[in-house]
């Protein structure tokens, strides 16, 4: 069973690497902000991704940002962010599966919260209803 953290970490794997695919020359600023990280912590995942050799950087004349480079996904890395999609779409829907059934918990148990309040009103008030 891969745990929480592991779970967190490829997450934010492939949501880093969704985004550099889309767009190769967003600065690192950029990317955390669409991320919600710190600019230290979307670093120290570029690196993590560098030294797996799934992400690349590389020179790029036309980059918008004023250092002129962009991050570029590897074949490895096209590779790792299809099975990461996998793993991600999987988890999703399970946690979709067990928040319906969740919501329809909650759902029955207010039905009957409110069926018995109901009841209680007219036991005590029964001209009033």
């Amino acid at each position: 069973m891969t745990s929480r953290q592991a779970k967190l970490q490829e997450d934010t794997y492939y949501r880093v690497m969704r985004l550099l695919e889309e767009n190769p020359d967003l600065t690192q600023r950029e990317l955390a902000q669409k991320l919600g990280v710190s600019v230290g912590g979307l670093n120290y995942c570029l690196k993590a991704l560098t030294e797996k050799g799934l992400v690349k950087m590389q020179n790029f004349a036309n980059s918008k940002n004023k250092f002129g480079y962009v991050y570029v996904l590897t074949p490895r890395g096209i590779a790792e962010k299809a099975r990461l999609t996998s793993n991600f779409l999987k988890r999703k829907m399970e946690e979709y599966e067990a928040l319906k059934a969740e919501i329809e918990i909650l759902r029955v148990e207010t039905l009957k919260a409110t069926s018995t309040s109901t009841v209680k009103m007219q036991k005590n008030n029964p001209g009033q209803l």
